[in-house]
């Protein structure tokens, strides 16, 4: 547990991150762009001379969020179809060819479709297309690592002994692949941060003036001369708010007896 820890700093520093903004998120405090140091901004001003530290510790918390909320869910509905398709190859063809259809679909482009059709569906909108779109990948890698475990012998026997499929996911199969779900919510969550990302970033989402990192990219890209600072210090927290959270269920992964 102790590499845990580091290796969740950054998401929880954006949790924290309203509670330690040196300034109000929407007040100039300086001029546009002005440099790192500029009237007390320590990464300088953005766009409208907003204090560029104080919205990026204000812009992690709904990123972090959200990308949770999309990876618990798809990892969630992954375990349960992937093992029980796997069990009851039936249901695993039906699966399968849902699966096939809507890894047709480009995430941005399904996003943006929902999105659309969803007035004022917001994060709850980009969230459900999130969803729907990372869980097809999701299935077929727990499918794919359940295949050993569903024949095993004391599976067959829990099988011919009549047990019930929620039963045998549950408690016969899944405890067995706890390190392998641990890695795919590593990997849903990475995934879940570029999709929500990439929202935000082409205002699927979140709208100015809001904090949020992506967000602030696409505001002061026409200013990244003058502060880099306003687009760097964004990027570079987007990197290593996914990096942390995959190294944490790498951490919980390797732990697991």
């Amino acid at each position: 547990m102790k590499r845990l820890l580091p290796a969740l700093l950054p998401a929880l520093l954006a949790l924290a991150g309203p509670l330690l903004a040196p300034h109000p998120m929407d007040q100039p405090i300086t001029i546009p762009y002005g440099p790192a140091g500029a009237d007390g901004a320590l990464l300088g001003g953005d766009q409208l001379g907003r204090d560029v530290l104080s919205r990026l510790l204000h812009g992690g918390r709904d990123l972090v969020l959200a990308s949770l909320v999309v990876a618990v869910l798809v990892t969630a509905i992954a375990a349960v179809l992937g093992v029980a398709g796997t069990l009851r190859p039936a249901l695993g063809r039906v699966v399968e060819r849902a699966a096939d259809v809507f890894m047709l679909l480009p995430a941005v482009l399904g996003i943006l479709l929902v999105t659309q059709a969803w007035p004022g569906g917001g994060r709850i909108a980009l969230v459900a297309a999130a969803v729907a779109l990372g869980t097809p990948y999701a299935v077929r890698f727990m499918a794919a690592a359940a295949a050993p475990v569903v024949a095993a012998g004391y599976v067959e026997a829990a099988v011919a002994g009549g047990e019930r499929t929620w039963h045998l996911v549950v408690r016969e199969v899944l405890p067995n692949l706890r390190s392998t779900v641990l890695a795919l919510f590593g990997l849903r969550f990475v995934a879940a941060v570029y999709v929500v990302s990439t929202a935000a970033f082409l205002q699927v989402g979140p709208q100015p003036p809001a904090a949020d990192w992506a967000l602030m990219i696409r505001e002061n890209g026409a200013g990244i001369v003058l502060n880099p600072w306003a687009v760097l210090a964004p990027g570079i927290a987007i990197a290593l708010l996914a990096m942390s959270v995959n190294l944490a269920a790498g951490a919980l992964t390797r732990e697991d007896p």
